[in-house]
């Protein structure tokens, strides 16, 4: 029998149930272990715990679909024909380690079609701190639920104009080049606030925000970001342009301010 937008939707619900039940008994924890990575970030034993999790359900529900995670690493290689998920255990670890509610566990399910193409086919953000979710299936749109309550779908805005636009984004961190040809963007909008991380993006797929960039991304920070954006009618994609989340960076728009945004922050060398 064929798997269903509704199943992968299903399972996420699950995975996401058990990754909640175990971030948020370590938040605010006294005794939490935070270890810096050789890339000089912080991550927590609750990182490692629900990471663990996942794939131990993965490994026993869809055995023949590969994972790659932040914190346990990828496969040497994904086949062509195959499917693969892509965990975040914590994404926003500084701040769940210092009692900063804006952090969630992000998983995605990603198809490679034959001639090694991925897209992302399903993806879930569960930010139990916010008490919020979001996710999304390929054709099936884009949800949010609220304190355990009814999923209602959800659409970017159709905001056209960049006097009227609000924006997003981490820290002015890593922009490099770019980076004051980005601050003159930022004179152009009607709003700009640093919400920072994965809301940023979901508040793009919620209509709230118009654009939410950063300029430097892991596959894990943005998977499941891409589909929701995409289902609920808006374009992820890199600072080149290239669709989806298999760039280094990643920028999300409602779709009509998505070339004004790119155009306005080409690197001055391109």
């Amino acid at each position: 029998m064929a798997v269903t937008a509704s199943d992968e939707i299903s399972l996420l619900k699950e995975l996401a149930d058990i990754s909640d039940e175990i971030s948020i008994s370590r938040y605010h924890a006294q005794d939490l272990k935070i270890e810096t990575k050789p890339d000089l970030t912080p991550v927590t034993d609750a990182d490692r715990s629900v990471e663990k999790a996942l794939r131990k359900i993965l490994q026993a529900r869809r055995s023949q679909e590969l994972i790659i995670g932040e914190e346990f690493g990828s496969p040497e290689e994904i086949a062509p024909n195959s499917r693969y998920w892509v965990i975040d255990p914590i994404d926003g670890t500084k701040n769940f380690l210092r009692g900063v509610p804006i952090w969630a566990t992000l998983i995605a399910l990603v198809n490679r079609d034959g001639s090694g193409h991925d897209q992302v086919i399903a993806g879930m953000v569960s930010a139990p701190a916010l008490f919020r979710r979001w996710f999304a299936a390929a054709g099936f749109g884009a949800f949010t639920e609220v304190n355990g309550g009814p999923a209602t779908q959800i659409n970017v805005s159709k905001v056209a104009e960049l006097k009227d636009a609000s924006i997003s984004f981490s820290d002015l961190a890593g922009w490099g080049d770019r980076k004051e040809r980005y601050l003159d963007f930022l004179e152009k909008v009607w709003r700009v606030r640093g919400i920072g991380d994965f809301w940023s993006h979901m508040l793009v797929a919620e209509g709230a925000v118009d654009i939410a960039a950063e300029p430097t991304l892991a596959l894990w920070d943005m998977a499941p970001l891409a589909i929701i954006v995409e289902e609920a009618g808006g374009i992820f994609s890199d600072f080149s342009g290239t669709a989806g989340p298999f760039g280094k960076s990643g920028v999300s728009s409602n779709k009509t301010l998505h070339k004004k945004f790119l155009d306005a922050i080409k690197s001055p060398a391109s």
